[in-house]
């Protein structure tokens, strides 16, 4: 998924703004990425950027630990003055960042900017129970929506006196519900 710069942009701003941080330089490197948008064009924000060869973590006052750390094929590296400048001297390479700060997942900024790993995708970790889960789920409301359709043309059958309709649309439903997954646990 591409995600245009310009969002990029907005979600580094907002972030500046709205998120505190324990170390000024976090709030320098990040309106570093925003005003340049050059380097936005590589930068992709992800969950795991620790699993990437060239990733960056930030993190607010929620999170215990350094506020940032760069992650470079394995390796660990904290000093702000070497991530700044790692930034800087590779702008043409991919750099993977993860944004850890409070209620993350309830930002629309955030929602708007953040992609999947390509070397920890998200679904790689939902098991194949929690799948099942989901997809029992969304079996069950199309057959709800399939029903509540069936059951508003039954009505409109009625109201234009339509045996045949109403019969044959009773007849549909009745199908359903009997061989419903619900009906057949009870």
């Amino acid at each position: 998924m591409l995600i245009d710069v310009k969002e990029k942009k907005n979600f580094l701003t907002w972030m500046v703004n709205h998120v505190s941080f324990s170390r000024r330089e976090v709030f320098w490197i990040l309106n570093y990425l925003a005003n340049h948008e050059a380097i936005l064009h590589n930068v992709r924000f992800v969950e795991g950027a620790n699993l990437t060869r060239r990733g960056l973590q930030i993190t607010d006052l929620s999170y215990e630990g350094e506020p940032m750390k760069l992650f470079l094929d394995g390796k660990e590296f904290t000093d702000t003055d070497q991530i700044f400048h790692e930034i800087r001297l590779n702008w043409k390479n991919p750099l993977y960042v993860e944004c850890l700060f409070e209620n993350a997942w309830q930002t629309k900024e955030y929602l708007a900017i953040i992609e999947d790993n390509p070397l920890a995708s998200w679904e790689d970790a939902i098991s194949e129970e929690s799948t099942e889960i989901v997809e029992h789920y969304f079996q069950e409301k199309e057959q709800e929506a399939k029903l509540n359709m069936l059951y508003q043309q039954i009505d409109q059958a009625l109201e234009e006196g339509n045996k045949d309709a109403f019969l044959e649309l009773s007849d549909e439903v009745n199908r359903m519900i009997l061989q419903s997954p619900q009906k057949s646990k009870s």
